[in-house]
């Protein structure tokens, strides 16, 4: 089947999910658990196939990381499914409603927004968290995954498809491979209402510059935390170490830690996270306090590492650690950790991020975390989605104008 006529059907699906019940979307989710599970040896092998290739061609340790599927990672992907089938339901819904004088009411009703293209890098469990999410919000997908994990991606891929075969319609989900066929996807506005690139800056600025639809990118996450003087030292290194060493190859995970100097306990805050296997370039006061951190440069306060790697900076004052973030932020997740209120609403205030954090890690920024049970990507954009996007915002809204023989004077 060509591009074309891959994305015409996908329109065709696209008005036929609409209608669909909810019972049957909620159907179709616990089919797609139970395939996942069903054939979880299956999709292991193929993932373990990606593997060995990833490492013959030298991938490096973040990419091979986020590539890798578990029992564990099968498991939690069969349960996202259920839990997004039993969320509320989205299409179809009033969302307000009016009645004028005249007797003439007025209704805002949500709907999918149609066909929605993803592409994305290395993580092969988006497939199912795309088509997972697709299914609830009543929108066809058409997805592209990274060819370091073209195994995995088709093999999932192909467990969804029999498991909807006899429940949706053909075309709800599909799956493209090659950057040619990327090419031919983005011409094709007429068929496509949404493109979703998550991935590098390379592939946004290419997905930007070629689409001829709208597009919600997912970009890089420059993560900052930003440790207050008066910040409680019994939960500081903690959450440190959990934003930085849970998963750094996370976009949510921190890259830049900015500390007040006047805070207490920032030696052992940057002896923590040295004796966890964090690499730490810092400024030359954090060098002063600790031998083994390298000094950083400008470019280093400007890189997503998305490894075992921080950069660090003391900082003299509030002011400076918010004037930091608005030059380097890449308004993903920015956190503060601080008592003092008001240094609290100020740094709120004054910085621009998809989530803002306060006493907690960063890495919350996640749609499971926030209770979408799954997301499409944590959108950097402002339209038509920022932060994390579940299947409220893969829908939008219309008027219904619903009349006993109204006319306009």
């Amino acid at each position: 089947m060509s591009i074309l006529e891959l994305g015409k059907k996908a329109k065709e699906a696209s008005l036929a999910l609409q209608s669909l019940s909810e019972d049957t979307r909620i159907r179709a989710l616990h089919a797609v658990a139970d395939a996942l599970l069903k054939n979880k040896e299956k999709i292991l092998t193929e993932n373990e196939n990606d593997l060995t290739v990833g490492k013959s061609n030298q991938l490096p340790k973040p990419i091979l990381e986020r590539l890798k599927l578990t029992d564990k990672n099968i498991d939690a992907l069969a349960n996202m499914c259920h839990e997004v089938a039993a969320q509320a339901q989205v299409v179809g819904l009033i969302t307000e409603k009016h009645t004028r004088a005249d007797g003439l009411i007025i209704e805002k009703e949500r709907i999918p927004l149609g066909v929605i293209g993803m592409i994305f890098e290395s993580r092969p469990n988006v497939v199912v968290d795309g088509a997972a999410l697709a299914i609830k919000s009543g929108n066809a997908i058409i997805l592209k995954g990274g060819k370091e994990a073209q195994h995995s991606n088709r093999v999932l891929f192909d467990v969804i498809d029999a498991a909807l075969k006899n429940i949706l319609p053909a075309g709800a989900v599909s799956l493209i491979e090659t950057r040619e066929d990327v090419a031919e996807l983005l011409k094709l506005h007429q068929y496509i209402d949404l493109m979703v690139p998550r991935g590098g800056s390379s592939l946004i600025e290419y997905v930007r510059k070629n689409a001829s639809m709208p597009v919600v990118a997912h970009d890089k996450g420059l993560c900052h935390t930003y440790v207050h003087s008066d910040a409680d030292t019994n939960s500081v290194t903690a959450i440190v170490l959990n934003a930085k060493t849970q998963r750094p190859s996370a976009c949510n995970a921190l890259e830049t830690l900015l500390i007040h100097e006047n805070y207490p306990d920032t030696l052992g805050v940057l002896k923590a996270l040295h004796q966890a296997g964090v690499e730490i370039r810092g400024c030359d006061k954090s060098k002063a306090l600790l031998k083994e951190i390298k000094l950083a440069t400008s470019e280093d306060y400007n890189t997503e590492y998305l490894d075992q790697i921080i950069s660090v900076k003391i900082v003299s004052s509030l002011d400076e650690a918010i004037a930091h973030i608005q030059k380097h932020t890449s308004h993903h997740t920015e956190a503060i950790l601080a008592k003092d209120s008001r240094a609290i609403e100020m740094f709120l205030n004054s910085l621009d991020a998809s989530v803002m954090v306060v006493n907690a890690s960063t890495r919350f920024n996640d749609g499971g975390e926030l209770g979408l049970g799954a997301e499409l990507g944590i959108s950097t954009s402002k339209l038509h989605a920022y932060g994390p996007m579940g299947t409220k915002e893969m829908t939008t809204t219309r008027f219904r104008v619903l009349g006993n023989g109204h006319t306009r004077i």
